[in-house]
């Protein structure tokens, strides 16, 4: 009877090991089982994130950018717009300068189709709007990115400020503020996301903020840092720093409040010659011609 039980002992732990070495060497995410097929020829297959239409806008603005003859003044100047943007990823200066001469081609097949070459200024004209529209496209991109980022920036100054004074320091202080402003505020949110990255990989924290300054272009931003930056280096405190830079933050967005306040009663002026004043004048002359048109016409019409 003993000899019964140590046999089925011994049978359950060799099924139990080899059902466990089975499963270690079968899982794709299993170090064992990577070993197992490196030393067996096996090549892993890289795993594609990228969908199938990506691929292929890729394989059709790739030629297309390479038509314009760029020069690395130029590919680092669009990166740093289009990163400024929002677009990170290398491939996506392709992407652009693919879409400025696509957009090109496509206006001039538009006016050769609809008024042929007759009109040559036309065809000059609508060929040179669909190079421009991309790059006009691509400013107007920034300009309302560096806005939400500037009206974000107030919420994540406070928010910096509380966490610096319970106690945190500045770069898990800085992570914090991106957790919590990941839905408010995603732009900025992302960028302080980017900032703990970089420090973590072993950028100095003065690089890192200097980073983020090329990245977004927004002036408040370049304040901060510098603020940021100063205090880092003559070891006075943070949280006191972060809320003078915030009250003279929100100083200036009151006094660019005012400006821009200011400016209503000049941006009215067009409008208000354009569309109101010619309805006025139709309104109150209008009869006063008419009536004199009734008065007069028989006047002239008898001599």
């Amino acid at each position: 009877m003993p000899s019964i039980l140590l046999i089925i002992v011994v049978f359950l732990t060799v099924v139990a090991a080899v059902f466990a070495f089975g499963a270690a060497a079968m899982t794709p995410s299993s170090v064992l089982g990577a070993r197992l097929r490196a030393l067996g020829g096996q090549q892993q297959k890289p795993v594609e994130n990228r969908p199938a239409m990506r691929e292929r806008i890729e394989q059709a603005l790739d030629p297309l950018s390479k038509a314009i003859p760029l020069s690395p003044a130029d590919v680092s100047r669009t990166r740093r717009w289009l990163i400024q943007a929002g677009f990170r990823d290398a491939i996506d200066v392709n992407y652009y300068f693919g879409a400025r001469v696509l957009m090109a081609i496509v206006g001039f097949a538009a006016v050769v189709v609809l008024s042929g070459l007759n009109n040559l200024p036309l065809v000059i004209g609508v060929t040179a709007l669909g190079f421009i529209l991309p790059r006009f496209i691509l400013k107007r991109m920034i300009k309302d990115r560096q806005n939400r980022i500037r009206l974000g920036l107030p919420d994540a100054l406070d928010l910096t400020v509380i966490c610096v004074e319970a106690g945190l320091a500045l770069d898990q202080a800085l992570m914090r503020v991106g957790q919590d402003l990941h839905h408010a505020h995603p732009d900025l949110s992302d960028e302080f996301h980017l900032v703990n990255l970089e420090m973590r990989a072993g950028k100095p924290r003065a690089e890192a903020l200097r980073n983020l300054v090329e990245r977004t272009g927004v002036d408040d931003i370049r304040s901060l840092v510098g603020t940021l930056i100063q205090t880092d280096r003559f070891g006075t405190s943070v949280a006191q720093a972060l809320r003078v830079h915030s009250d003279s933050l929100r100083t200036e967005r009151r006094q660019r409040a005012e400006e821009q306040a200011a400016k209503t009663t000049i941006k009215m002026v067009p409008p208000l010659v354009i569309f109101v004043l010619p309805s006025i004048i139709f309104v109150t002359i209008g009869p006063a011609v008419i009536e004199l048109i009734r008065q007069l016409g028989p006047i002239s019409g008898g001599r």
